[in-house]
């Protein structure tokens, strides 16, 4: 596929014709994992600053696309105009991704991508994440703190108000996903809510957005190898406080929220195709804190 310009570009849809594709392959959950190794082209892709809604520091770009009727959306890991991309939050999300998958909870897929991208004129090497829409024909969506503000009775939870709309078992996994990965993000925009007023439909988006949790906060095998994996660190929870550790308090059947649970055997899935994309320090340290913290909340 061509741009305006002539440029060849890469969109979704050419995925089989790439023989470097790395496709991990988990017979076991019936799932394909991508991770793309050829160099794509993606210097057409425009690119928008947003900063970190946490307050953590940092330089999030996002971008779209809209190739054959096919909308995708990109984004960078944390970047710096002077330094590039500094971060490795793309890698979180499929991570995250894989680990979902394994649980057996619904989320937003993601495909890792070695590109070349553009950025005020001036031209990166880096990986970086892309996913499809997850809304369906006619759906809107609103984030999760817009629709309680509007919606909620007088004095009741965020905790009390999603269970009322139906979304308990939702909610719980979220939380139980979010202390095991610490995930330092879950504002009221990272959760929404999808409706189609014409089908007077209303669901809860798929889980997405964990790009700021794990290890995201080291830049150096040094960091990770003396970050504290159990550490309960502060955490910006739209649902709960500050606390994920407190957090799970708030979920009433704290046994099996998952349909699956997570074995040691499953480092070789969720961690697979990653040596040469983060260092073997990171892949070591990020499998240990998410296995840790999973044995701490079966052992509640």
């Amino acid at each position: 596929m061509k741009d305006t310009t002539g440029r060849e570009i890469f969109d979704g849809s050419q995925i089989i014709l790439y023989y470097c594709i790395d496709y991990m392959t988990s017979v076991k959950y019936g799932v394909v994992m991508k991770i793309i190794k050829e160099k794509q082209d993606l210097t057409y892709l425009r690119w928008s600053h947003i900063r970190s809604s946490s307050g953590t520091a940092g330089n999030f770009l996002k971008a779209s696309s809209n190739l054959g009727g096919v909308k995708r959306y990109y984004k960078l890991s944390n970047f710096d105009p002077d330094e590039g991309v500094i971060g490795h939050e793309c890698v979180n999300e499929i991570i995250v991704d894989r680990l979902l998958t394994v649980l057996g909870v619904e989320h937003l897929s993601y495909e890792l991508i070695n590109a070349d991208i553009e950025i005020d004129d001036k031209r990166y090497a880096t990986y970086l994440c892309a996913s499809e829409d997850f809304k369906q024909r006619g759906e809107s969506k609103a984030a999760l703190d817009d629709f309680y503000r509007i919606n909620a009775a007088s004095g009741e939870s965020r905790y009390d108000f999603c269970v009322r709309q139906g979304w308990q078992e939702y909610i719980d996994r979220m939380i139980v996903l979010d202390y095991i990965i610490l995930n330092r993000d879950r504002h009221g925009a990272n959760i929404e809510v999808l409706r189609n007023a014409r089908a007077h439909t209303l669901r809860i988006a798929p889980l997405f957005d964990h790009g700021l949790s794990l290890l995201f906060s080291c830049r150096t095998d040094k960091e990770a190898l003396s970050f504290d994996i159990m550490e309960d660190k502060k955490c910006q929870n739209f649902i709960g406080g500050y606390s994920c550790y407190e957090n799970l308090q708030l979920v009433k059947e704290k046994k099996d929220v998952f349909p699956h649970r997570l074995s040691a055997a499953d480092k070789d899935m969720i961690m697979d195709g990653l040596t040469g994309i983060i260092s073997d320090v990171f892949i070591e340290k990020i499998w240990l804190m998410i296995y840790e913290r999973y044995r701490a909340y079966e052992d509640l």
